[in-house]
């Protein structure tokens, strides 16, 4: 036996392979980010023939995981809920024409939310696709929920969605496994064009088939042990039930085994769509009341139906946004145990602990970009050249531009580039030439930033796009791009350079500029702004390439510029509140800006921006 103490997106990874998973593609994005390279890791060391791959965007990866489900194989691709967005349009049609193999979709929901635009439920994208969910309550029920998923979907030839939330992704816990092998059947496609290729009258007869299996599934759900399931007593009536799946399960279990309270029976539904009507039926009989306890929207509570005896979201008993915490949850459980006139849990505290940490006065911190990274000095150029912009902005470490005064909007993936065509057009329209810059990161230009462009290339549009090239995908924890030429697994694909693909886009302005020389970013964007407002000009894109300084520190800063901060300071501010750098703060003692060595990164770049000359080399 093999012994690890893994995440929650190890066991989805290790559940996977398990399962026979022959195919596992994905885009990254917190909560998810780890299964892939954890499949890689398991696939490397069990010697497995699995195919991997970071797609360019979570429609690309659903759409070859589907070509290989089609073909007969396993596949899963995984992402996180806001991905399953861009993914959705694959996931609708792939429901409808089902599988020969067995597709997985694994989406991972972050309720609070701690790194997400949303809140959303990918519960809801499951029962408006059509297609069965499961919801892990820990780690080790995701590994085995990995596996069931695959065979439901083989079974019924349907996709299955596999919904893990973050508390389930990122915890951890012992995990013992044998040497495994994924075998599976060799890639076969049978031509069939009315399911492959179905027209309408085609997809209405697929939907029929579709609405059959799932009231196949909704019958395996009531009985699915395990899974959906409840601790009634025979013949007992209870004033309270609580129905909980997913992580709030596990909280209130715990909650319950804690308090010693076994008079509150619990419906465990893992495995909420198709709804399994029997098994709740049976257990809202038995209560008086019903307290459904679920994230983050209503699902479970909108299957149920009855209104007179279910509490939850809709009743106003459970909140509507953020995270269910376990003090959240003992919260409502004890409210509506005392509207009951039941006696309350018995949850214990640390209110000592509680009282120090808050007469600590910690201060507060904003999230900011890294001492060192390119993308300050960036918008700090950005910010001298073009003051008056429109700064349209997009999903990354470089939204942190915010701080700088340097992004005004920040929608979804891809909208840098969209809102800035936009907020062109409906400028131009009323004959105004309003300034606009744009910044996307290299790996989100090439998730979905090229058809923007294309779009605002067509129609005419005029803006400066600043392309924050690092050479990673930082955020989600530096996983390669395109440019890079390197593969999931390690090996070596085609590198495809930025330049080639706004070429191919149509544009005409293309420069490249090290962020770091902040002198030569800002001369730049001057000729940029000026190619902009020509009577020839376009769209004018800046490059602004440097490597990320937590992804290759020798490579982004290969000589080290230590810097001090002299008397000629008169603590100004300009250097906190334009160029935000951590490692600069005001020291109370010496009267000025002093810098923190323990954090700074000492690229030197400060030195290029204070008014008074006042940061200098040490």
């Amino acid at each position: 036996m093999k012994e690890a103490f893994l995440l929650g997106n190890g066991a989805i990874a290790l559940g996977l392979l398990e399962g026979g998973c022959q195919v596992v593609t994905s885009y990254p994005g917190t909560p998810s980010s780890e299964i892939l390279p954890e499949v890689v890791r398991f696939v490397k060391s069990e010697n497995l023939k699995t195919y991997t791959e970071w797609s360019t965007n979570e429609k690309v990866a659903l759409d070859n995981a589907y070509a290989a489900a089609v073909s007969g194989k396993r596949a899963a691709c995984c992402m996180k809920q806001v991905g399953l967005n861009v993914a959705a349009d694959s996931l609708m049609s792939a429901a409808y024409m089902g599988t020969t193999g067995a597709l997985v979709v694994v989406s991972c929901d972050d309720p609070g939310p701690h790194s997400s635009q949303t809140e959303q439920d990918t519960r809801l994208m499951a029962r408006l696709a059509k297609v069965p969910v499961l919801d892990p309550s820990n780690p080790r029920e995701a590994r085995e929920m990995a596996k069931l998923a695959l065979d439901l979907s083989q079974k019924f030839k349907i996709p299955v969605i596999l919904r893990p939330g973050i508390r389930v992704c990122h915890a951890r816990q012992n995990f013992s496994w044998e040497s495994f092998s994924v075998g599976g059947k060799p890639a076969v496609f049978e031509k069939n064009p009315a399911r492959w290729a179905a027209t309408p009258r085609f997809r209405f007869l697929l939907h029929r088939e579709l609405n059959e299996k799932l009231v196949q599934i909704s019958k395996k759900f009531d009985r699915l042990r395990g899974v959906n399931e409840h601790n009634l007593t025979k013949n007992t009536k209870y004033p309270l039930g609580i129905v909980a799946g997913g992580v709030p399960y596990s909280v209130v279990k715990d909650l319950f085994t804690e308090s010693r309270r076994e008079d509150i029976p619990i419906l465990k539904l893992g495995a909420p769509y198709p709804f399994p009507e029997r098994l709740a039926k049976q257990f809202l009989r038995a209560c008086k009341k019903v307290l459904v306890l679920e994230e983050t929207d209503t699902v479970i509570e909108y299957f149920l139906r009855d209104r007179k005896k279910v509490l939850g979201r809709l009743s106003g008993h459970v909140p509507s946004e953020g995270e269910l915490l376990p003090g959240v949850i003992a919260r409502v459980i004890n409210n509506v145990l005392e509207d009951l006139g039941i006696p309350p849990m018995a949850v214990s505290g640390n209110p000592e602990v509680q009282e120090l940490v808050k007469n600590l006065n910690l201060p507060i911190r904003k999230p900011t970009l890294c001492p060192g990274c390119p993308h300050r000095a960036s918008f700090f150029a950005i910010r001298k050249v073009q003051p008056k912009a429109i700064f349209t902005s997009d999903i990354g470490c470089y939204t942190l531009g915010l701080n700088l005064g340097g992004v005004d909007t920040c929608l979804d993936m891809g909208a840098g580039i969209t809102m800035a065509s936009g907020f062109y057009q409906a400028f131009a329209q009323d004959g105004v030439e309003q300034p606009i810059v744009a910044t996307m990161g290299d790996s989100t230009f090439f998730h979905s930033g090229t058809a923007g462009l294309l779009n605002a290339v067509y129609n005419g549009a005029r803006f400066i796009l600043v392309l924050l090239d690092n050479d990673t995908t930082a955020m989600t924890g530096m996983q390669p791009t395109p440019a890079l030429g390197i593969r999931a697994d390690g090996s070596t694909g085609k590198a495809i350079p930025l330049e080639r693909v706004v070429a191919g886009c149509g544009v005409d302005f293309i420069e490249v500029v090290d962020p770091y020389d902040i002198k030569a970013m800002t001369t730049l964007l001057k000729k940029a702004k000026a190619y902009v407002a020509s009577p020839d000009g376009g769209i004018a894109v800046v490059i602004a390439r440097h490597p990320c300084v937590i992804a290759y520190r020798d490579r982004a800063i290969p000589e080290k510029r230590p810097v001090t901060v002299t008397d000629d300071c008169d603590e100004c501010g300009f250097c906190h509140q334009r160029f935000e750098c951590p490692a600069l703060y005001p020291d109370a003692e010496i009267g000025h800006t002093s810098v923190n060595k323990s954090i700074c990164a000492d690229c030197g770049v400060c030195t290029q921006i204070c008014p008074k000359g006042a940061i200098v080399g040490a």
